[in-house]
């Protein structure tokens, strides 16, 4: 269990606006003081694991490191049963040095070609690290389908091709509060929640 101070500051070490925005969100009832990457002038550390833990951890670590405050990180991705997985940890890398996800979404679609099994699930994993050294993480997934073309102009990445089982809307054409309360990323945030000791200042 990690032991912070409430209204403390934490560090977000991402630089994606879209992501940083929804962590943001998901711990506003915690009450931290949240510190982006740019605030610090974080690099963005080379991602060489083998996992999404792995590459959580690695980034979390360097913020940590740097700024010598808490720093939660998140490495995510879309992973495709036809496709063996893929994209997985390599999901932000389909999308090319400018980080457009057309290029990475038609890349799906054109791996899958003719496939009809277009069962996918995305996968988040929170690395939280202190100066001191301690860390955990966290692992959460959501399961559902791909279509083609995109739809919805919400969310980012992935989200106008991903369909959530037991919805007809892709993340992409869902309100941002309800994506919220089944995404990937709130299943580990809600993990992360329940494993925090918040102490007083």
């Amino acid at each position: 269990m990690i032991a912070l101070l409430r209204r403390s500051a934490l560090v977000v070490a991402s630089h994606n606006s879209g992501k940083v925005r929804e962590i943001e969100q998901l711990l506003a009832p915690l009450g931290f003081e949240i510190k982006g990457a740019a605030e610090f002038a974080l690099p963005e550390p080379e991602e060489n694991g083998t996992s999404f833990t792995e590459n959580a951890l690695i980034k979390a670590r360097s913020a940590a490191d740097i700024s010598r405050l808490p720093s939660l990180a998140d490495d995510s991705g879309l992973c495709v049963g036809a496709l063996e997985g893929a994209p997985g940890i390599h999901s932000a890398r389909w999308a090319g040095k400018d980080k457009d996800f057309r290029i990475a979404m038609k890349r799906v679609e054109n791996e899958l070609g003719g496939n009809p099994d277009r069962r996918a699930f995305f996968v988040c994993v929170l690395a939280i690290v202190t100066p001191s050294g301690d860390e955990e993480t966290f692992e959460g997934r959501v399961y559902g389908a791909l279509t083609f073309p995109p739809r919805g102009e919400r969310g980012f990445g992935y989200d106008p091709i991903f369909i959530p089982e037991g919805h007809r809307f892709t993340f992409g054409e869902m309100d941002p509060a309800a994506k919220r309360t089944m995404s990937h990323r709130a299943k580990a945030f809600e993990k992360f929640s329940a494993a925090l000791e918040l102490e007083q200042n």
